[in-house]
């Protein structure tokens, strides 16, 4: 009977874990919007990242503005987020990185704190996006165990799909250049 118990106890945890990583990981769709004119001759062509992010990959998924990936959640060939080249098919491109704030109690306000932060890069590059194709917000962070070791660095991204096997990048987004 107490070894039941203890199964049952693991295969919860398994679960409350999956669902934690799901909610943490899993993007907000986003409406398409129209799509905007070109730039002015004297805005800037690439995605602009935070004024303070660190050089250095953290010890969790980050990708830099005009890094393009696959992820787990969009690809089911792979169990882990992978830098890909972007002239060939991928899930997304970083647009953006972002500093979490202080103060943020498990991986739901994480995760909340990431789709709020993200909104205003998502729009931004969805609206260079030629019209005719959806685009999708993918913010990607930190989990509470690497908040809590001080690690604020997020990757905002943007992808073609919000599920698995959905329809790929076949290039860097409009008005993206290579990451350095």
């Amino acid at each position: 009977m107490k070894r039941r118990r203890v199964v049952a106890t693991v295969v919860a945890v398994v679960v409350l874990l999956a669902g934690v990583a799901t909610l943490l990981l899993w993007p907000e769709p986003e409406p398409k919007k129209a799509a905007a004119p070109p730039p002015s001759p004297s805005a800037s062509p690439s995605p602009s990242p935070s004024p303070t992010p660190t050089r250095d990959r953290p010890p969790y998924p980050y990708f830099w503005p005009g890094e393009c990936f696959d992820h787990p959640q969009l690809s089911k060939v792979i169990t882990v987020p992978e830098l890909r080249p972007c002239e060939a098919p991928h899930d997304g491109e970083g647009v953006a990185v972002i500093k979490l704030p202080e103060g943020l109690a498990d991986d739901a306000d994480i995760a909340q704190a990431l789709r709020e932060l993200c909104k205003p890069a998502a729009a931004e590059w969805q609206a260079k996006q030629p019209a005719g194709g959806r685009y999708f917000g993918y913010p990607i962070g930190p989990s509470m165990k690497y908040y809590g070791q001080g690690h604020r660095d997020a990757s905002c991204t943007l992808s073609a799909s919000n599920r698995q096997d959905g329809p790929k990048l076949t290039g860097h987004l409009a008005g993206a250049t290579a990451a350095p």
